[in-house]
């Protein structure tokens, strides 16, 4: 059985000032994941699942329907505020969802396949998905799952900070830890600092091996998340700003033994706009890509 993209796409892009997910990158106007879809339909995927906001889905169809229809299945999966549906009957004023977690478990009767979940608005690289396919077709099982590896120097913005997961892997390659750094940006020495919880700079190695938010999971996953969000939301629901974050969740499946991520270390740029600024950056990335043959000029025709 294929493979399906599960693409976190409910995000409110509150750094960027607009909705990043179908803004156009490429060329011919091509978003950023419409990079993506193509390089996992190239890589052997079958479906693509969308998680949005219900009130967007008019606007993706209209963005990608017609453009990947006959090539990829196409599904979408709604992330609403709202939690009946896992017998949380309270009326929880929010804003915006619960987190990435949260649009995970939105894709749950949707995704009976081995699967991979990403962002919308981050450039992966074609090698990615032809490595995430491999893992999903031939390693993966009900506790064992993957996470991409990138090297850090490869995913920073020079627009201005970010936040990476930075990951402690063991001798076999398996992930022990995942530590959130804040305000990860390269100095004027060319040396990669961050924010230290007591507000101190520390500094990374160029090479330390990054989370991008590309994952891959079975349909298991969704049975080990529930519980984990229906405790989140009982400690948290007086939070309106409080998110139940895929990287925080797989962190508590580790530490219980419940599971284990193999880190995919990828070889391969990973960009992606949290600023505006960013979008010359990537637009010109692209271009490159295009000049290079990587993609063609037209992804669609």
């Amino acid at each position: 059985m294929k493979p399906t993209l599960v693409i976190l796409a409910a995000g409110m892009a509150s750094r960027y000032g607009g909705n990043k997910q179908t803004d156009g990158f490429g060329p011919n106007n091509e978003t950023i994941l419409e990079y993506s879809i193509y390089d996992a339909i190239r890589a052997g995927f079958g479906k693509v699942c969308f998680i949005i906001r219900k009130e967007h889905q008019a606007t993706f169809q209209e963005k990608f329907g017609d453009k990947i229809s006959g090539k990829i299945e196409v599904v979408y999966a709604f992330q609403e505020p709202q939690l009946d549906e896992y017998g949380i009957h309270e009326n929880i004023e929010r804003a915006k969802p619960w987190g990435t977690g949260h649009a995970l478990l939105a894709a749950r009767n949707l995704v009976k396949e081995n699967f991979c979940v990403i962002n919308a608005d981050d450039f992966y690289s074609a090698t990615a998905f032809e490595q995430m396919a491999a893992f999903l077709t031939n390693e993966a099982a009900d506790d064992h799952f993957a996470l991409l590896g990138y090297t850090i120097g490869e995913t920073l913005s020079d627009s201005g900070p970010v936040t990476r997961g930075v990951c402690a892997t063991s001798a076999e390659g398996y992930l022990q830890q995942l530590d959130e750094r804040a305000k990860v940006y390269r100095n004027a020495e060319g040396l990669i600092e961050f924010e230290q919880a007591d507000g101190t700079p520390g500094t990374l190695p160029a090479d330390a091996p990054v989370s991008m938010n590309f994952w891959g999971f079975t349909p298991a996953i969704f049975a080990l998340l529930e519980p984990l969000f229906k405790d989140f939301v009982a400690v948290k629901k007086a939070d309106p700003k409080a998110e139940f974050l895929i990287p925080e969740a797989a962190q508590q499946l580790l530490q219980a033994g419940k599971a284990k991520f193999k880190v995919l270390q990828v070889n391969a740029p990973c960009f992606g706009v949290t600023y505006q600024e960013d979008k010359p950056l990537v637009k010109e990335a692209l271009a490159g890509l295009v000049s290079e043959e990587v993609y063609p000029n037209q992804l669609w025709v």
